[in-house]
């Protein structure tokens, strides 16, 4: 009489790896800032990128037009979303005490 070998190990079941639920952290972590968001510093470093290799001849003239237009679209939404900062002559004014030589 012949018997048929049984297979002894049980299938595996396929496992997704162990991650946590996508917006939580572990205790005692902070939250990681988005390494692809930009900020304010970055935009103005784009618009210095910009004005630096239009001086040094990096563009052709047919795509000044566009490099140039978007230079300005920069930096209209910079003036209109960064705040104003004082010159420092204006805040050492303000803060030392009038004196009057007469």
């Amino acid at each position: 009489m012949a018997t048929k070998k049984k297979n002894l190990k049980k299938p595996t079941k396929a496992t997704a790896p162990n991650t946590a639920p996508t917006g939580t952290a572990p205790a005692g972590t902070a939250p990681q800032p988005d390494p692809t968001a930009l900020s304010i510093g970055d935009l103005k470093n784009l618009a210095t990128i910009l004005d630096v290799a239009s001086t040094r001849g990096a563009f052709k003239a047919a795509e000044m037009a566009s490099v140039g237009f978007l230079f300005n679209k920069l930096q209209a939404f910079l003036a209109k979303v960064a705040p104003e900062q004082k010159p420092e002559d204006a805040k050492a004014g303000e803060q030392a005490p009038a004196t009057a030589t007469k």
